[in-house]
């Protein structure tokens, strides 16, 4: 039997005019900015003129990524249709898309199979332009620190302590490390330099928590580009950019509205590193969306020791929001490999390799229950590999934490196939979690900050500092930082900060490298590792399938 590829599927879906999916989301259309007939952004003055009363935030988080997948946004995106299936006023707030990943190995971020977004073409490509201006403003803040320095350097900037970067929406190994400013006085000041791609930007992560235009020009303001040679910190501010650059974004700060498959509104607005940012859509959009519906279905980057972890203590934090209910993402496959299992040994049942791999996925959900109070479900993203065997001893391995286990098969089926999940979070969402709370208090230590986190959340024993970053937290608490949210680089594959340690590892140490000032954003980056923040592209990447014929239509694209 044939199946029809992701981007065969949106092809062969006819989508609505974005006014009568406005009109489902409650928005007039004097509200909408269209771009073209099926996308259009949303005028802030929505949030300011609804008097519609707050939905449900639901969030969508993972089990410890593995090779095997997980499918979270295929999840979200299912939930969503299945919850306006059932009856219920129901949106998805999701992040954009890189074209980094398009073009080399990991591909879009629309879902998949018949739980979708559409325009898929559009989404995973140009969208609306919000990562080109992004791009922008970040590259006019490098060019003015240069200048500055070329035209006299009145604030005594240190060209060997410049810390803010250029940046392109594009993997690219070339660029991670490059000199500059050669070939003569004329042409600027040699030094070292380099490219992030550009939603590892500082900028995305302040666009995401951004909550109006003058917010956006006083976190911008805040940016630290360097130090001068007294070791003073020199920002964005001083440079007297902020403004320009908020010129660039006043655009690119309003949420983006289209559809899924089924008809349902989706919210899709800017996506940070997941890493050395909170990864998650921007503040502006998810507070969009729960004036536009009842329940509203969010997602977070990586498993939940990350992407919950920060959606919960930075960006709940920042915008006084909180989530109804939490559904965990987690698939047989992934977890028989956190059992031990090759990829190649994924088909056949293997219940024993199943139950070495269940204590990932209990971790992560005891995670939300006692660390963040919150209910919580299990989604299985079933495959038809996966066995009834398999599936009841994942269900009766769950129940010692009190939790329902619901398969569900929205990839296959869409909506439809999201029912029983989408009754099972109605269900948690009338739960009383007026408990909830973060990881840790503002008005610790940096260190017992971060050691907080590796405690609680990753389950480890405890975090040692290198030296440069004990240097780093004493610089930043003297600089007044030190009341700052914390934002982990780790690896995404374990709790701890060794890949290899699969499954849910005890009695660990992270070791912090060095610490990262993102003054804007407002959190500072505990860097456990070596972070890579301009990918590069694999032997084979995925711009060689990608292709378009006389007619404009697009193939390879997934």
């Amino acid at each position: 039997m044939a199946f029809l590829t992701d981007i065969e599927i949106a092809q062969s879906t006819p989508m609505c005019p974005i006014d009568e999916i406005a009109r489902k989301a409650h928005i007039d259309n004097k509200y909408l900015e269209n771009y073209g007939k099926y996308k259009a952004k949303v005028d802030l003055k929505y949030l300011d003129d609804t008097v519609r009363p707050d939905g449900k935030l639901i969030l969508v988080t993972a089990i410890t990524p593995t090779p095997a997948g997980e499918g979270k946004t295929t999840t979200s995106i299912g939930l969503a249709d299945a919850l306006r299936a059932i009856g219920r006023d129901a949106v998805a707030a999701l992040r954009e898309p890189s074209l980094g990943p398009v073009f080399g190995v990991k591909g879009g971020a629309c879902g998949g199979g018949y739980a979708q977004v559409l325009p898929m073409e559009d989404i995973n490509l140009h969208f609306t332009g919000d990562i080109h201006a992004i791009g922008a403003a970040n590259n006019l803040l490098a060019a003015m620190v240069d200048n500055h320095i070329q035209q006299g350097n009145a604030l005594n900037i240190d060209p060997r302590r410049i810390t803010w970067k250029r940046c392109m929406d594009m993997n690219d190994r070339q660029l991670r490390f490059i000199i500059d400013g050669m070939g003569g006085k004329a042409n600027g000041v040699p030094r070292e330099d380099g490219f992030d791609i550009t939603v590892a930007s500082e900028i995305m992560a302040i666009l995401c928590l951004s909550q109006s235009l003058s917010d956006l020009k006083e976190r911008l303001s805040r940016i630290v580009v360097g130090y001068s040679y007294e070791g003073k910190p020199v920002s964005c501010g001083d440079l007297n950019a902020q403004g320009a650059m908020t010129v660039l974004l006043k655009d690119a700060l309003k949420p983006n509205l289209v559809q899924t498959l089924e008809g349902t509104p989706v919210f899709i607005h800017g996506g940070p590193f997941a890493n050395i940012a909170h990864g998650c859509n921007s503040v502006l959009a998810t507070r969009m969306a729960l004036k536009s519906a009842d329940y509203v279905v969010t997602e977070a980057g990586f498993g939940a020791d990350l992407g919950a972890e920060k959606f919960l203590d930075i960006k709940c934090r920042t915008a006084g929001i909180k989530p109804s209910a939490v559904v965990v993402v987690a698939t047989i496959k992934a977890l028989k490999m956190h059992g031990g299992l090759s990829k190649d040994q994924l088909r056949c049942e293997d219940v024993e390799a199943l139950r070495r791999g269940i204590p990932n996925l209990l971790r992560h959900v005891s995670n939300i229950q006692n660390v963040y109070k919150l209910p919580c479900t299990v989604a299985i993203n079933r495959f038809p590999t996966d066995t009834e065997k398999e599936i009841h001893a994942l269900q009766e391995s769950c129940k010692e934490l009190g939790v329902n286990v619901i398969p569900a098969q929205v990839w296959a089926e869409g909506g439809k196939g999201g029912t029983a999940l989408a009754e099972e979070v109605l269900r948690l969402c009338q739960e009383d979690n007026s408990s909830f709370s973060y990881s840790y208090p503002l008005d610790l230590s940096i260190e017992d900050k971060i050691r907080s986190i590796v405690r609680k959340v990753y389950g480890g024993e405890d975090v040692v500092l290198s030296q440069e970053a004990k240097n780093q937290a004493e610089d930043f608490t003297r600089m007044g930082y030190g009341d700052l949210p914390i934002c982990i680089a780790k690896t995404q594959y374990s709790f701890s900060d060794d890949p290899s340690k699969l499954g849910a590892p005890e009695n660990f140490t992270v070791n912090i490298k060095k610490l990262r000032l993102s003054s804007g954003a407002g959190f500072i980056v505990a860097l456990a590792g070596d972070i890579m923040t301009m990918p590069g592209l694999p032997k084979y990447p995925a711009a060689e399938k990608i292709d378009i014929d006389g007619n404009g239509k697009i193939t390879g694209l997934f």
